[in-house]
Formats: structure tokens, C-alpha cells, sequence
């Protein structure tokens, strides 16, 4: 047992990581589902039981590439760094948007988590093309949550 710990190390990090991550952000929605299901929203949009769905595929994604490219020992510091940043302004967001009910700080904080998901996946697409396309799921959801984050400024 303790070799599979000593050999698995980091690919249980990375997965712990993530779930603490997936969790706290779960937590800090399920405070504010109160409040944003009396906001405004736009009359076309994605309907609700699917963004649990992208994100849990989207963290699974990330659970499976990073756990790969660290046990080839290509993540750099920068990458887990990124990484880091990435999941606290995930929960960031949450917390703020959800809990806190802050619609113009959660416009900022998701702006910044769009921005930095793209300079993760930009410094990750360095070390593994292939891997990463899979990756671009969490960009484009980003973009899509950060649209609709702005859109619901806007209309409440």
C-alpha cells in the first residue's frame, strides 16, 4: 500500500484537488439557489441540469489529463500554478456569485478565470497538443458561463 501511495502521489493530489474544488463550488451554488432562481434570465439558455453535467465532464477531463501528463513528469510549476489559480477563482466565483449574490464581482472574477483558463490551456497545448484538445470544453464553457453572467447583470 504505501508503494502505491509513493507512486501515485501527485495523481492523487491532482484528484483530491479537483474534488475539493467541484465540492466547495457545489456548496457555495447550492447556498445561493435561492436567489438566482428569483433573477431575471435570459428566455433562450441552456437549460439547468446541464451545467452540472459539463462541469462534472469538464473536471473528470482535468482529473484524467493532469494525472497523465504529471505522471510523464511534463507539468511545470507555472502549469500547477495555473492550475491552482484556476480551480480558487472556480470556487471564487461561486462563492461570490452564488453566496454573496455579487453579479457585477462575479462578472470580474469569472473575466479573470476566462482569461487565466486560456493562458492554462495556451501553457499546457506547449507540452501535449493532443491531450489538450479535450481540454477546450472548459474555455468554451467559461465563455459560455461568463456570457450568461453578463447577461444576467444586465437584466437584474
Amino acid at each position: 500500500m504505501k508503494q502505491f501511495f509513493k507512486n501515485n502521489y501527485k495523481v492523487i493530489v491532482i484528484c483530491v484537488s479537483i474534488i475539493l474544488v467541484a465540492v466547495l463550488g457545489s456548496i457555495f451554488v447550492n447556498l445561493g439557489m435561492t436567489w438566482y432562481n428569483s433573477l431575471i434570465t435570459p428566455k433562450q439558455w441552456i437549460p439547468n441540469f446541464v451545467i452540472p453535467i459539463v462541469w462534472t465532464v469538464v473536471y473528470i477531463l482535468f482529473a484524467i489529463i493532469l494525472s497523465l501528463l504529471s505522471k510523464q513528469n511534463l507539468l511545470s510549476k507555472l502549469n500547477i500554478y495555473l492550475c491552482i489559480v484556476n480551480g480558487i477563482l472556480n470556487v471564487l466565483w461561486c462563492l461570490t456569485f452564488f453566496t454573496l449574490n455579487q453579479l457585477l464581482l462575479g462578472n470580474i472574477v469569472i473575466i479573470l478565470n476566462a482569461f487565466l483558463g486560456t493562458v492554462l490551456l495556451v501553457s499546457l497545448n506547449k507540452i501535449d497538443k493532443f491531450y489538450v484538445k479535450f481540454l477546450w470544453l472548459y474555455i468554451i464553457w467559461l465563455f459560455v458561463a461568463t456570457s450568461f453572467n453578463f447577461a444576467l447583470w444586465i437584466l437584474n
